[in-house]
């Protein structure tokens, strides 16, 4: 059996990495080829070429580099197609590997195609789903709700394998009790990204100054990514009230077993906080054009992760002019102690689990593997 994996970012060579793994448990005589990152390499893995080619964010960057992107996209369809493999498993990143889809599809209309990681049709373009249909036989989705989502809108078949979080849901529980955490730290999350960062930084610190007058002696934690690291220190040492900054995946998920309640920028962060059973107010800002775009585009009422699985707006959060510090401290004092607030965001982020997790605690990597195998056995 030969299956050609695409993936073009970071989030892809993750979940490649472990779909891998999970392939050749399955089957070890399963051959691999096709593009991917460092990790999808650790496991023996062979890129056509360096994932970072094309791992590209933003509108001026994609420029800047776009005859690399098309010679990428056309020679991994012609790697494809000259392969002729059992199926083209795309892993995340559309704009790059569906583009590869389609060319593929067109030569070999009888090829299998699954996609690892839905669109976000649900969210904006929702007229993507339908035009899948005609080159992708089955979407793997990590969100509980997508399946329904591409019933509605037309879009190919989709099975929910779970999100890679809820493999690592003992790492970011822990075994602090309900009292343990309401004693714990509060945490402030203001981004992974330096623009982000950047706007939301002055309206975290008025927050935290605000809820530091009014209720003392609490404890502050800010988990800093490694690359906006100096960036945040030296806009916290600005700050009325400076957390304590700790830096790595492992002192994050520590903070999160231990935590209180949180304040944090709109991303995958939420749902970690969710799944870590934290309260968390939500804040998120944009450049004005920005807003005026998504406005115009964007189909849901919540742009928050744990809000969209659950499908009622859990979180609080606060967009754009909202997002200042008087209504971030006002959000986050109402969720510090026990009351209304926080018991009912506590019962609805239990409810989030049993929407995430997998029957007889699968794991999401072993259920795309099969799914895809069960695929072909169809064929």
């Amino acid at each position: 059996m030969k299956l050609f994996l695409a993936a073009g970012e970071a989030s892809g060579d993750q979940l490649g990495f472990k779909l891998i793994r999970a392939l050749r448990a399955r089957a070890p005589e399963v051959e691999l080829i096709g593009v991917g990152g460092a990790a999808m390499e650790r496991e023996g893995f062979v890129s056509l070429f360096p994932m970072t080619d094309i791992a590209v964010m933003g509108i001026l960057p994609v420029l800047a580099r776009l005859p690399t992107l098309l010679a990428r996209i056309e020679a991994t369809a012609q790697a494809c197609i000259a392969a002729r493999p059992d199926a083209l498993v795309l892993i995340d990143s559309p704009d790059f590997t569906h583009r590869v889809a389609r060319r593929v599809r067109k030569v070999l209309p009888d090829l299998k195609v699954v996609d690892y990681v839905s669109p976000t049709v649900w969210a904006w373009r929702p007229g993507r789903a339908k035009k899948m249909r005609s080159y992708i036989d089955l979407v793997l989705a990590l969100l509980p709700f997508e399946p329904a989502a591409h019933e509605r809108l037309g879009g190919p078949r989709c099975l929910y394998v779970g999100h890679p979080l809820i493999e690592r849901l003992d790492e970011l529980r822990g075994t602090a009790t309900a009292a343990e955490k309401a004693s714990g730290p509060v945490l402030l999350l203001p981004g992974s990204r330096r623009s982000v960062v950047q706007r939301m930084g002055a309206h975290f610190g008025g927050a935290l100054a605000q809820v530091a007058a009014r209720h003392p002696g609490l404890d502050y934690i800010l988990p800093a990514a490694g690359h906006v690291e100096a960036q945040i220190r030296a806009m916290v040492a600005s700050w009325p009230v400076q957390p304590r900054i700790v830096t790595g995946e492992a002192e994050k998920f520590a903070a999160f077993r231990q935590a209180r309640a949180a304040l944090a920028a709109s991303g995958t962060v939420t749902l970690e906080l969710a799944l870590s059973r934290t309260p968390t107010i939500v804040a998120y800002r944009v450049p004005k054009f920005e807003e005026i775009i998504a406005r115009r585009l964007i189909q849901t009422s919540t742009i928050v992760l744990p809000n969209l699985i659950l499908g009622e707006n859990a979180l609080p959060e606060f967009l754009q002019e909202e997002a200042d510090a008087a209504h971030l401290a006002g959000a986050l004092l109402q969720v510090l102690d026990d009351g209304p607030q926080r018991r009912a965001q506590l019962a609805a982020l239990d409810r989030l689990e049993e929407l995430m997790l997998l029957p007889c605690a699968a794991h999401p990597s072993d259920k795309a593997a099969e799914a895809i195998f069960d695929l072909l056995a169809v064929r």
